[in-house]
């Protein structure tokens, strides 16, 4: 059964984040394997672990370094207009930027004021935070307390639901050009094989956990009787409830 459409706009919004959406080509198409839920029509690029350039994201604080100017040298916070404010230049859209791009942009701010306005800028602190979504009991954004893995995500939102297909967990990542990636992993099997992998995860990766085929298929009976005949809704209610209950 197809999703809600809030369901369904929730996961291209947290796609859209992590890089939006490939705009097609040869090197660009669905990979396998893939999640059993009906996801938009994203065409996702190609997954590899490869590590993209570090960009700046809104709380992340740097050391900016003037060597013709020391007196300008501070730790700065990208504030969460993607900005770093500046003495003499004013301020700098760094956000999505690499540093060696940020690096480009202030030293052309401080052109007008310096006569040597080369600048050094180097990561002090990172904003670390995953997004988890779908059948956990408190989806939401959540700080990455060091290096964890998909399962691990699952539990900081407060584990599965009843109704969770866990044995098909979605993650989502933005890839090296930007688009998004995506890939599944098995962590109902994870949870007892050491041999599954569950997926470490980098900085602002989304975790989404679909229902289960049997859960869709139980909702649509309980709203297609509530539609057509709201009398028979508490049997139906009941009677879906208990089929679920032994959904793993």
């Amino acid at each position: 059964m197809p999703l809600s459409p809030a369901r369904r706009a929730f996961v291209l919004g947290l796609a859209l984040s992590v890089g939006g959406c490939a705009t097609g080509g040869p090197d660009v198409f669905t990979p396998s394997p893939r999640p059993s839920a009906d996801f938009p029509d994203i065409r996702y690029a190609n997954w590899t672990d490869a590590e993209p350039p570090y960009r700046l994201y809104p709380g992340d604080q740097v050391d900016l370094a003037v060597p013709s100017a020391p007196e300008l040298n501070k730790t700065l916070t990208v504030q969460p207009d993607g900005r770093l404010y500046l003495t003499l230049a004013g301020s700098v859209m760094v956000a999505d930027r690499t540093v060696s791009q940020a690096e480009a942009m202030i030293t052309r701010a401080y052109a007008s004021q310096l006569i040597r306005p080369d600048v050094s800028l180097s990561v002090k602190a990172q904003t670390l935070k995953v997004f988890v979504g779908g059948e956990v009991s408190k989806p939401g954004v959540y700080d990455m307390p060091g290096d964890i893995n998909a399962l691990q995500a699952v539990i900081l939102a407060g584990g599965f639901t009843p109704i969770a297909k866990r044995s098909q967990v979605v993650i989502i990542r933005r890839g090296p050009d930007g688009s998004a990636m995506l890939r599944t992993t098995d962590l109902r099997r994870g949870m007892t094989d050491p041999a599954v992998d569950l997926v470490p995860l980098r900085r602002f990766d989304v975790v989404y956990v679909p229902r289960t085929s049997v859960a869709e298929a139980g909702l649509f009976v309980q709203q297609y009787f509530k539609d057509v005949s709201p009398v028979q809704l508490g049997f139906q209610y009941t009677h879906g409830a208990a089929f679920i209950s032994g959904v793993n």
